[in-house]
């Protein structure tokens, strides 16, 4: 069947498609930010809504641009609409991170255990260790409020982080999970 055989309403949806819908796509791009599969789906929902309804039409039975580029704007307010109400989505490689929360409880029983065999370090480790991890300072500020060079912080941060892991392990408490 050549064109000139065609219906006339499959004739009226060729003109639709040629003609419309570059410029709805062009619009709705604009309107998704860039989102060009986005976009897409907005113009096909677009052009279905014009074939199934009258008004989309003139009086001498073109396409009213006007009605599409309102309806296809009505789309997309709904599809922010609609995301908005719904709850966040997490990536699959995000899931993992929320399945596996810790509890506070567990929380609280490592950091007991972790006091515990930080309080079992010499002091110059612990105090060092302190300083660097659980005030946040960088070795020259530790340095500074230690008395101490630079160095020697770096030195002790080393070997106190071993110790730990000593301690830890002695414990129990490394490799339990």
């Amino acid at each position: 069947m050549t064109s000139d055989q065609l219906p006339p309403d499959a004739e009226a949806l060729r003109h639709l498609h040629a003609v419309h819908r570059p410029v709805l796509l062009a619009y709705v791009t604009r309107l998704t930010g860039g989102d060009g599969h986005r976009a897409e789906d907005v113009v096909q929902e677009t052009l279905l809504r014009a074939w199934r309804h009258p008004q989309a039409r003139n009086a001498d039975g073109r396409w009213n641009r006007a009605w599409l580029l309102t309806v296809a704007r009505h789309i997309v307010i709904d599809q922010v609409r609609a995301a908005r109400t719904r709850p966040p989505e997490h990536l699959e490689d995000r899931i993992d991170a929320w399945a596996g929360g810790r509890d506070d409880v567990e929380r609280l029983l490592d950091s007991s255990e972790v006091r515990a065999a930080l309080t079992a370090l010499p002091r110059r480790q612990r105090d060092v260790l302190v300083e660097i991890f659980v005030r946040e300072r960088t070795a020259e500020e530790a340095a500074a409020i230690l008395d101490i060079p630079a160095g020697t912080v770096r030195s002790r941060t080393f070997y106190g982080l071993r110790a730990l892991r000593e301690a830890l392990l002695a414990r129990g408490f490394i490799g339990r999970r």
